[in-house]
């Protein structure tokens, strides 16, 4: 366990991030907005088991001094920079297609984030649950992408279109 921990700060810094587990769920349906918070539950989980002994050195030589300072080694919801979580980064329209749109962005970006953890970890059983956490972010993108032309196709048939005419002229 004791050299799979170098790549901590990777997994303390998904859940907090822009386009993160936190920053989602607002606007999904409930099912996928429960299991965007399980995923919260997981990663924390992943933190928790790499974070629970380690000693003076390791968390120096894991460069998370300052992190533990402020949080032991609790998970704080951070962008990779280091910069707090906010509600402000919410991406909430109101609009139908606007919001299945952002979702299906934040699933892709989420997939991103996951690969590029792939990219760097050397650790199986941390990257067996990433691996199964980057497939939900796949299924989800297909579900709202399936939302999306559902939506489309209802807005059109109530003469009401996904693209205005009147104001794409």
């Amino acid at each position: 366990m004791r050299a799979k921990r170098r790549f901590i700060s990777f997994y303390i810094s998904h859940p907090g991030g822009k386009e993160k587990e936190l920053s989602s769920p607002p606007h999904f349906d409930p099912d996928v907005g429960t299991e965007e918070l399980g995923h919260l539950e997981m990663v924390g989980s992943i933190v928790q088991q790499l974070t629970r002994d380690m000693t003076e050195e390791e968390i120096k030589k894991a460069g998370m001094e300052a992190y533990f300072v402020d949080h032991t080694a609790g998970v704080y919801p951070q962008f990779a920079s280091g910069t707090p979580w906010t509600a402000a980064t919410f991406a909430v329209k109101g609009d139908v297609i606007a919001d299945l749109t952002e979702d299906l962005a934040a699933e892709q970006k989420a997939r991103v984030t996951y690969d590029n953890i792939l990219r760097l970890s050397d650790d199986p059983d941390v990257n067996n649950v990433i691996r199964f956490l980057r497939e939900r972010e796949v299924v989800h993108f297909q579900r709202f992408g399936e939302a999306l032309r559902l939506a489309t196709e209802k807005m059109d048939k109530k003469n009401v279109y996904a693209i205005n005419p009147a104001f794409d002229k």
